[in-house]
């Protein structure tokens, strides 16, 4: 087996600004810092919302896993974020709190605590720090203030906007969405005199609050309030420096927002500071993305009710986080029920069969080789993060502890073991999958198993004495509340 070292040099990733695989190097090593674009709490999370979560989830526990530092900064948009991700209408969280006639700031909170409810349950992990944008309007303004000390921004009524024609004299718009500005400006000039820019494809770093915004803060241009870009770069600078190694977010944002923050970034400092841009693709639902936006949605909390029309049953957060890992995270995913149900089964399998691996009694010489699962798990990971041949790798190892299990093909207690370490660090740690209950103490978890245990005894003993009421009256009414009785040549097992 390579040491940690020598497997995470073989690490690359898929750098959508060059548009090509790149291995990761990190500025200082082994700390990386990796920036992620959170999401707009003016609503429940939806399933849209668990892939990013879970896809740079996995990306943390991985690079943990191989030994770096990571400094993990996902960020809550609280302010600035305009209908239609536009820079005229109404701030979505404002809206919101005006139609439910409460403060903003209650839309926020409520909305926080729901989404980090869900989180929780998908076995998200809590970034290193969740910066929010109403609380970093000073490094906003400050960043606002150096674009415009560059020449890349102008004044407008209260409002200042990026110049997008002037930095794309002297740079390069569209490097991370291949948009060619002149074509974007040619075909909308005849808006140009409209508004307050000088150009539509202008966007805006600081807009004037009209009298009836209630979101606002006091700036050297207006009582105002931060455009939506601004927050990302701001905070990225304040929490990992002028200089770090990964941004991260879904496909949707490469245009505009990642790529306004990637103009904003050169603009004040003079140079790009993020080498690789990483994006998750969409989940669809007939074949069209699912969003808020849209409202085609299905949220978390609907998922794990099942309390939806679309829904044919409730399904785990399990259930849900290994459906998207069983899919590269660049690929699209269309949602149906038979997809959810194929993974809830498929999960549960792997789950029976690590149960399984604690009573397979060892054989003492080896009946056959096990392909080398580590290793092939390393290399898919390693590979873009692909998540689809780690999945594949542990199913092959279920099928081999289903035959051991069985009585087909045994296993050694070298063979159990490495199975053992396999499941532990791919399927639990790194995709970061977890037992139910998995949060009990291990005392807790412990007793209940010895419990269910003596009840197979006693049941095992009346079969024995043939008396086959009370084996079936034990059968039958641990079943009525949950449990799964299975008889063996090894004797019975059970499961929730």
């Amino acid at each position: 087996m390579k040491s940690k070292e020598e497997i995470r040099e073989q690490f690359t990733v898929y750098n959508t600004r060059t548009r090509r695989a790149e291995a990761l190097q990190p500025k200082q090593s082994p700390h990386v810092g990796m920036y992620v674009c959170g999401p707009t709490v003016y609503g429940d999370a939806h399933l849209g919302h668990a892939r990013p979560a879970i896809t740079f989830d996995l990306l943390f526990r991985y690079l943990t896993h191989l030994g770096y530092k990571v400094r993990y900064v996902r960020n809550i948009t609280d302010v600035g974020h305009l209908e239609h991700d536009a820079d005229e209408g109404e701030d979505k969280i404002a809206k919101k709190a005006r139609l439910e006639q409460i403060e903003p700031m209650e839309v926020v909170q409520h909305y926080l605590t729901r989404y980090h409810k869900d989180m929780d349950a998908l076995n998200v992990l809590p970034p290193s720090i969740e910066p929010m944008a109403s609380g970093h309007i000073i490094e906003q303004i400050l960043l606002v203030q150096q674009i415009l000390e560059a020449g890349y921004a102008y004044e407008s009524n209260g409002s200042v906007y990026f110049d997008v024609e002037k930095y794309n004299q002297d740079h390069k718009y569209g490097v991370l969405s291949g948009r060619n500005v002149e074509d974007m400006i040619a075909n909308t000039r005849d808006l140009d005199g409209q508004d307050e820019k000088r150009n539509s494809v202008d966007f805006a770093l600081w807009k004037k609050a009209s009298p009836e915004h209630i979101m606002r803060w006091p700036s050297p241009w207006s009582d105002g309030f931060p455009g939506w870009h601004a927050e990302c770069t701001a905070m990225g600078r304040k929490y990992l420096g002028d200089g770090f190694d990964i941004h991260g977010g879904g496909m949707d944002l490469i245009f505009p927002h990642h790529e306004c923050e990637i103009a904003q970034a050169v603009a004040a400092e003079g140079k790009e500071i993020v080498p690789i841009w990483m994006h998750n693709n969409m989940i669809t639902i007939n074949g069209q993305k699912m969003g808020k936006s849209l409202g085609n949605f299905i949220t978390l909390e609907q998922f794990f009710s099942g309390d939806h029309k679309l829904l044919e049953q409730a399904y785990s957060p399990m259930a849900i986080r290994f459906f998207i890992l069983q899919a590269h995270y660049r690929s699209t995913v269309d949602f149906s029920n038979e997809a959810l149900q194929a993974s809830s089964k498929g999960m549960e399998r792997m789950m029976d069969a690590y149960t399984a691996l604690q009573g397979i009694k060892p054989i003492d010489a080896e009946e056959e080789m096990l392909p080398d699962y580590m290793n092939n798990c390393y290399a898919a990971l390693n590979d873009d993060l692909n998540s689809p041949k780690v999945i594949a790798e542990l199913f092959d190892a279920t099928r081999r502890i289903n035959q051991a299990k069985s009585g087909e093909k045994g296993l050694t207690a070298g063979q159990l073991s490495a199975l053992k370490e396999l499941f532990d660090t791919f399927f639990f740690e790194i995709l970061g999958m977890k037992q139910a209950g998995a949060r009990e103490s291990s005392a807790h978890l412990e007793a209940f198993g010895k419990a269910m245990d003596l009840l197979l005894e006693i049941r095992q003993g009346a079969k024995a004495a043939k008396d086959w009421a009370t084996s079936d009256k034990i059968r039958d009414e641990l079943k009525k509340i949950g449990f799964e009785i299975m008889d063996g040549k090894e004797g019975s097992s059970w499961k929730l």
